[in-house]
């Protein structure tokens, strides 16, 4: 189990949000604001070698503050260079620019999901323009009538793919990383939920990435454990560069300590 670091930049600036409360109109529950830049916090992953992080930009694609969160993504980039992926309005047109920038992958989930269904030319689309390795699938999920369903469009619509085990080893020949936020758990500090990790280490044949309620030292064993330490994981809320009690530097100790490479 690896710790991945993020960075979420909302109207430009580094937020942490509760993440069911997005809408079209971007806006949004703000757990945490600050007036450190996307790029000092690049820089603090960077001096700690946690590569793979995820900048997501959580306002609207076209809209006035998006380019602001481009502006301050593209900061980031140029302080941690390949160390960082991102997320938020990217389609084939659009992708390699992000790669141009300094991100390593770029993470989709809306452009490939559409009118609630996978839309697999457009994934072949973007494999040509990027390449596989570039690419990270965002299938973060809702419950629904008791399973999982891959959510767009900030969280708000669900599609008709089930995300279970024998899916994401299907979708696992498309990308090279998937990032999962248990939507439902996000930025609410409540604790994980151990069936989606377990669903997570089963099905994926490549490295995914678990967000979503992670609270306390308890929640990081909890990860470790259900997803057998082959799920690596994220932290938002709880983690004190974003407000939380769950001091930065402990938890890298921890998650070196106790988990191990993969």
């Amino acid at each position: 189990m690896r710790f991945r670091p993020c960075i979420d930049i909302h109207d430009g600036k580094v937020k942490q949000i509760v993440g069911g409360s997005l809408s079209d109109t971007g806006g949004a529950v703000t757990n945490f604001e600050t007036e450190q830049s996307a790029a000092d916090f690049a820089a603090m992953y960077r001096d700690r070698n946690l590569a793979g992080g995820h900048v997501i930009l959580l306002n609207p694609a076209g809209t006035e503050a998006y380019e602001k969160d481009i502006r301050a993504a593209k900061e980031a980039f140029s302080a941690y260079p390949g160390g960082l992926m991102v997320g938020g309005g990217v389609n084939h047109e659009n992708a390699e620019s992000f790669l141009k920038m300094g991100a390593s992958h770029v993470i989709v989930t809306s452009y490939v999901f559409r009118d609630g269904k996978i839309d697999r030319e457009r994934l072949e689309r973007l494999i040509r323009a990027v390449g596989k390795e570039h690419i990270c699938l965002d299938l973060s999920c809702r419950k629904k009538d008791g399973d999982y369903y891959i959510v767009t469009d900030r969280w708000q619509k669900f599609t008709d793919m089930c995300l279970t085990a024998s899916a994401l080893a299907e979708l696992s020949e498309s990308a090279d990383e998937f990032l999962v936020h248990a939507v439902d758990a996000e930025g609410k500090r409540a604790g994980v939920d151990r069936t989606l990790i377990q669903i997570l280490a089963e099905g994926s044949r490549i490295p995914v990435t678990y967000a979503g309620g992670v609270g306390d030292f308890e929640d990081l064993s909890a990860v470790k454990e259900a997803g057998g330490d082959k799920v690596d994981v994220t932290i938002g809320s709880a983690l004190s560069l974003f407000g939380g009690d769950m001091d930065f530097e402990e938890v890298i100790r921890f998650i070196s300590g106790r988990g191990n490479d993969k």
